[in-house]
């Protein structure tokens, strides 16, 4: 691991170098987390960032016990990737924006019978919710065209069934309402002490949070058919992987819950780890190795943030009018009419996703397959909901 893992305590460390930006919150919290009744191990990622009480970018192993709250609100969120029928070649920006107008909001009746026959498919129970089925959502969820920049592993990459010929759609988000109630809930009747393994109320949150991580693994199948549909394509589903979730798992031969908030499974495949909208995104193949299990099977999700949320406009502003966050450096456009959110999820609020693949490259985690560069980034035409 040399100098890219920290060790904080007996029980938590942070993979990341000494030189990556870590705010002094996010480790606070992360060191309070380990505090928890039961908590064994927490570890850290390069992309941790503080969060409403416990930190971003981390996974957390307790043994006897599970915290809702460190889950969070968007249980279920995650990351699928399609590759699009679109030739690269052929690709007109302007055609492509032009057909995104009514991606947004409710689908209407004639997703209904699909909707309905998708969720008797795939064991979704939740009612009340339907309204958001194929919807993104606020904060830092998005459907994002992309483009094969550079292949690392031609081996690894061919056998994914990628096509550097093809246009890609890597689409983030998660159960929207529905995952916000369930915590709401809970932690209203349970508050913050977790909720014991042989308990009547943990049997209850694991039936519900698991129908929650089915239904956004829903959402993010309708998100990516309504996109393609509106640019007139077919596509393929390449994975989907979720980052915010509980599951019960051995490690080191003890039995116990392995939370994860904005961490990437790394026990499941290949995965997409992105960067702000005027960054790079990674393929990445975890390695499976004796790191493994020392980084709790996760890896980061994203770049990370490095300003807090409602702060971006008051630095951004004086620099840059709202139309010059709508284009990138790298080329690529934003569709975003959410002033707010414009600037919120300006790509300066972001860390250099190159400097966190890095970290996980040198902690021994991950070799990377590919890079993609983003080409159009949807966040909304106007104002979206949270």
């Amino acid at each position: 691991m040399g100098n890219f893992v920290q060790t904080l305590s007996d029980s938590v460390s942070l993979i990341a170098s000494n030189e990556s930006w870590i705010e002094g919150l996010a480790t606070q919290q992360l060191l309070k987390t380990s505090q928890l009744e039961g908590m064994k191990q927490v570890v850290g990622m390069p992309d941790l960032h503080p969060g409403r009480g416990y930190p971003v970018g981390a996974s957390f192993f307790s043994v006897g016990r599970v915290y809702p709250a460190l889950v969070g609100n968007d249980i279920g969120c995650g990351m699928s990737l399609w590759q699009t029928s679109l030739r690269v070649a052929k690709l007109n920006l302007d055609k492509l924006a032009k057909r995104l107008d009514k991606v947004e909001g409710p689908l209407g009746e004639d997703w209904a019978d699909d909707i309905l026959q998708l969720k008797k498919a795939r064991g979704v129970e939740s009612e009340g919710f339907d309204m958001a089925l194929g919807t993104i959502g606020g904060g830092n969820h998005f459907a994002e065209f992309q483009r094969i920049d550079e292949v690392y592993d031609a081996e690894v990459f061919n056998a994914s069934g990628l096509n550097t010929q093809q246009l890609q759609l890597l689409v983030h988000s998660g159960s929207r309402g529905l995952g916000q109630a369930i915590l709401t809930k809970h932690v209203s009747e349970h508050g913050h002490a977790g909720l014991t393994e042989v308990s009547n109320a943990l049997a209850q949150y694991i039936s519900e949070h698991n129908d929650a991580v089915r239904w956004a693994e829903l959402n993010r199948y309708l998100i990516a058919q309504r996109f393609l549909a509106a640019v007139r394509s077919d596509g393929q589903c390449l994975l989907d992987v979720n980052h915010n979730l509980v599951t019960q798992v051995e490690i080191n031969s003890c039995l116990g819950w392995l939370h994860r908030k904005g961490a990437t499974p790394s026990d499941k495949g290949l995965v997409m780890i992105p960067g702000s909208r005027s960054d790079f995104s990674y393929l990445v193949k975890p390695r499976h190795n004796g790191m493994a299990a020392q980084s709790l099977y996760s890896l980061a999700h994203g770049a990370g943030r490095k300003w807090q949320r409602g702060t971006c406009k008051g630095r951004l502003d004086s620099t840059f009018k709202p139309k010059d966050l709508l284009k990138t450096a790298l080329g690529s456009r934003v569709i975003c009419g959410n002033k707010e959110l414009l600037y919120d999820e300006a790509p300066q609020a972001y860390k250099k996703g190159e400097s966190v693949i890095n970290d996980l490259v040198n902690a021994d985690l991950i070799d990377v397959i590919a890079k993609t560069r983003p080409v159009l980034t949807f966040k909304t035409q106007g104002g979206c909901a949270s």
